[in-house]
């Protein structure tokens, strides 16, 4: 039963996402992805928390300027998102939840399922099967380019498998839909709603990451980094180049002499460090000492005492580096994830539940990965309250690395990780 509802949802699957491909948002900018989202969860029957429902407003880090919100609104309209859906999402409140209470006495099991894109401008290359197939991101400089939309579609076939098999299952379910998760934005903000206080069972993963055959999927993954992302602003005094460079105070210079210094910063005996000056803007003209910089860093660490550690070095530099040039600076914690550690106890139940399934061909234990995610906050509050969680791995080829204009997955991932989610759902409810 459980691969015939599968196999015939792999088309559905496939369309979702190239759908979701091709209208990328940025995080706490994915109305019309949330709405395409929610429509398709209210007509099965899910009990919906959209907007501020779903996430404490006050609890988001690094939300876009007011003006970029607004516009974007005004395109979500243009394509078609209801005015009453629209009012509850105004300022980036974007995501939702959906909640699916069998009746039945069981396990509360929750799901993440991240569904915003990166500011990236993606390949035209016919190679490329998004261009290639017309798929391809409609949107300039913004493109999902670390299968967002695949995940967003695994959450969509888990939520139908869900309301057509609840006369089976037990329990309730809870799947979140969440904005922000690239710089570790929008996770704190569905914590802070109390979403995984009383959640039993908690699961979340990813396509990709590393290249493995499809159909390979690991039940676990240690690794993740804890981080902080900043931005920094300077501001200092234009002035003449040639005629009063004197008078000048240089926003240019502090910004490059802060960036070249963060990547000095000591790594640490005690485990892995990273840095990152990922975006540097300033000056208005050749002639004209910069009045202002703008920079957007991030540090990670393997424990919580590295991580602070480093994000100590960073903002005591980018201060250093303001105070050296004469000119003031502002530091703004707009991100923020913690360390992952997975419950091993979860890797036997995972191997055994997905033994029947026709699409996950091997479970691996463990496969070490190196980033952050701020699902971090979220395993972390359901362990907390003494629930288990775990972030899986779903295998398929990688051609480009995550977050590369060409980045693409084979779209046979989708089944094997629906498989792999409901595999999990009916073990846990115990069917067979």
């Amino acid at each position: 039963m459980k691969s015939n509802f599968v196999k015939d949802f792999a088309p559905k699957l496939n369309e979702w996402r190239r759908s979701l491909h091709a209208l990328p948002e940025l995080g706490f900018m994915e109305y019309i992805t949330t709405y395409r989202i929610g429509k398709e969860l209210e007509a099965l029957g899910f009990k919906l928390f959209v907007g501020k429902e779903a996430l404490d407003d006050g609890s988001r880090m690094g939300v876009p300027p007011e003006s970029e919100l607004m516009a974007h609104e005004l395109k979500a309209l243009e394509w078609g998102v209801e005015e009453s859906w629209l009012d509850k999402m105004l300022g980036g409140n974007t995501g939702l939840v959906a909640v699916w209470d069998t009746g039945r006495e069981w396990d509360h099991v929750g799901f993440r399922f991240d569904i915003d894109a990166l500011p990236i401008n993606e390949s035209m290359d016919p190679k490329h099967l998004p261009a290639k197939h017309q798929f391809v991101s409609r949107e300039q400089n913004v493109m999902h380019a670390c299968g967002h939309d695949g995940h967003t579609s695994i959450g969509l076939g888990v939520a139908h498998y869900i309301a057509a098999h609840t006369d089976r299952l037990k329990g309730r379910f809870t799947l979140l839909f969440q904005p922000a998760e690239e710089g570790g934005r929008g996770a704190r903000a569905m914590v802070a709603k109390g979403w995984l206080d009383d959640v039993d069972y908690f699961y979340s993963g990813h396509i990709g990451i590393h290249s493995l055959p499809v159909g390979t999927i690991a039940a676990t993954t240690p690794g993740f980094l804890a981080s902080t992302k900043y931005n920094a602003y300077f501001k200092g005094v234009s002035s003449h180049a040639g005629m009063n460079p004197e008078l000048g105070k240089n926003a240019l210079l502090a910004a490059t002499t802060a960036a070249n210094n963060l990547y000095a910063i000591p790594r640490h005996h005690d485990g892995v460090t990273r840095v990152n000056v990922g975006r540097l803007v300033a000056g208005s003209g050749r002639n004209i000492i910069p009045e202002n910089s703008y920079m957007e860093i991030e540090v990670r660490g393997e424990t919580v005492e590295i991580a602070e550690y480093m994000a100590e070095k960073a903002t005591r530099i980018l201060q250093a580096a303001a105070d050296m040039h004469d000119v003031s600076c502002t530091v703004e914690p707009v991100g923020l994830t913690e360390v992952v550690v997975c419950n091993d106890e979860l890797i036997p139940k995972i191997t055994d539940w997905c033994k029947t399934s026709e699409y996950v061909k091997e479970v691996l234990p463990s496969v070490t990965v190196s980033g952050s995610e701020d699902v971090s906050l979220m395993m972390n509050r359901v362990q907390k309250h003494d629930g288990q969680a775990t972030y899986m791995l779903f295998g398929t080829k990688l051609d480009h690395p995550h977050h590369h204009p060409e980045f693409d997955f084979q779209e046979e991932v989708l089944l094997v990780a629906v498989d792999a989610f409901i595999s999990i759902i009916d073990g846990g409810s115990g069917i067979n």
